[in-house]
């Protein structure tokens, strides 16, 4: 698993962008290489597009590949779109009668059940969180894990998320056309996380706001663990659009306005400042007031933060967010939306840059600790977690293993005793003296199990065994 490479790839409605990253000395991600293409074929999250979509995710995959200079095969990819649910679960199991306590295969039974429940048609779990474990119907404290815990039943509440199985497949089929395989897909605001918050915020209780092209991501996490997710319809193409409808002016130039004039609160402008925009072909320039942008831009930003807080609510952590909100994305840079969030949930609020996670020695360093950058990274972070996971999970088994092929070596005298035949009857007292006669013979030279046996123990007490 050393230096083992992660590549990560966000398709999402505006831009794809693809990471290829590995855990660096200081235990930060490295990224070695990083492409980004517009995304085209994509719309509110959902590929529609195939072979727009797999063309465009070539381009960003080739960019990464030569700036890293490794070949790329397989991806995690992230997931977002007004198909994403959740739902709360509950399962149960008995436990076998020859585990004495609750063991580590007993919670993993549990949670691979959950993923076999039935559900609506089209619809397919991607992700199963634990919330709560019962044991003997009695709830254990959160700092107390269900392994080692005696026990006959265990229980637990869950949190699933789950997403449409025909844009699952769409996604397939995009990334598989541009020659790639799926490592894992991830719910983008669980990837987005990982990237700008720490265990400090996940444990005090924390609103993670991911405000994308086509959607906005929530996920909610307290006590360190993620207690609400959800996929809006609405992000930055929306005010994007509301500005090119309210300025009859061309779709790039409103995106233009939105980033370099726009702002989430009219009291924060002048009533004066006015933006003057070339127009088209021999069409005179058209001038806007920085206070009409600000109006279209407040309007909409507006909304999506009453949804926001409406989600927060929904929770039901929303009086339990120590560490506030945290905006992270593209609609993240909008002047003035950190003060415009506070006003809406009431609850303190910064914004998220994943350079905290990042490596310095990471190539463009600078550009990548930007918001919009968050999900690609935390991409790279999740398939790290899950590969260094997997490997610490086999390495208890290589070392019992490892320890027992010891135990065969230091009874490897033992391997010249002849054990003993089974017995039958011999067919003629002759048969049975010749039969003897040759395995005096075959033993002859070799040790007996007394002397090797005391030869062993002897080994033991006076030197000691290596363990």
């Amino acid at each position: 698993m050393e230096n083992e490479i992660i590549v990560g790839l966000d398709i999402g409605t505006t831009k794809i962008a693809c990471f290829v990253g590995m855990r660096g000395e200081n235990g930060k991600v490295k990224i070695l290489g990083f492409g980004k293409t517009e995304s085209i074929g994509v719309e509110n999250g959902v590929v529609k597009g195939i072979t727009q979509t797999a063309d465009s995710i070539t381009k960003a995959v080739n960019e990464a590949a030569d700036q890293a200079n490794v070949d790329i095969d397989e991806v995690w990819v992230g997931i977002a779109g007004q198909h994403i649910k959740s739902n709360p679960s509950h399962g149960s199991i008995m436990i076998p009668a020859d585990h004495t306590l609750i063991e580590q295969e007993d919670v993993d039974r549990l949670i691979r059940e959950q993923y076999n429940i039935q559900l609506p048609p089209g619809e397919e779990i991607i992700h199963v969180f634990p919330q709560q474990y019962i044991v003997d119907r009695e709830s254990l404290p959160r700092e107390i894990p269900p392994v080692g815990v005696a026990g006959k039943s265990l229980e637990a509440d869950f949190h699933m998320v789950t997403a449409n199985v025909q844009n699952l497949q769409y996604i397939k089929y995009a990334v598989e056309r541009a020659g790639l395989k799926i490592k894992g897909v991830v719910l983008e605001p669980i990837a987005s996380a990982k990237a700008v918050l720490d265990d400090s915020d996940r444990d005090a209780g924390v609103a993670m706001v991911d405000i994308g092209g086509g959607t906005t991501d929530i996920a909610i996490f307290h006590d360190r663990i993620i207690r609400h997710t959800s996929v809006l319809p609405l992000a930055g193409n929306a005010i994007t659009n509301d500005i090119r409808e309210g300025c009859n002016i061309l779709k790039k130039q409103a995106e233009s306005l939105k980033v370099k004039f726009g702002s989430c609160l009219v009291q924060a402008v002048s009533d004066k400042d006015i933006i003057s925009i070339p127009g088209i072909r021999s069409q005179a320039p058209r001038e806007i007031y920085v206070k009409t942008l600000a109006g279209i831009i407040n309007a909409r930003t507006k909304m999506i933060m009453e949804q926001v807080d409406y989600e927060i609510k929904l929770s039901g952590y929303h009086k339990k967010l120590i560490a506030g909100v945290v905006l992270t994305g593209g609609g993240a840079q909008l002047k003035n939306i950190k003060e415009l969030c506070e006003l809406i949930t009431t609850t303190d609020t910064r914004i998220g840059v994943p350079n905290e996670h990042i490596d310095p020695e990471s190539v463009s360093y600078a550009d990548l600790a930007h918001p919009m950058y968050a999900t690609g990274i935390g991409l790279v972070l999740y398939g790290l977690e899950q590969v260094e996971k997997n490997a610490a999970e086999e390495e208890p088994e290589q070392r019992q293993s490892a320890k027992k092929g010891s135990h065969v070596d230091l009874f490897a005298d033992m391997d010249n005793i002849s054990a003993p035949a089974p017995t039958a009857a011999p067919t003629t007292p002759e048969a049975s003296e010749d039969k003897e006669s040759k395995k005096k013979d075959k033993d002859k030279g070799k040790p007996k199990f007394e002397d090797v046996l005391g030869k062993f123990f002897n080994k033991m007490f006076n030197e000691g065994i290596d363990d």
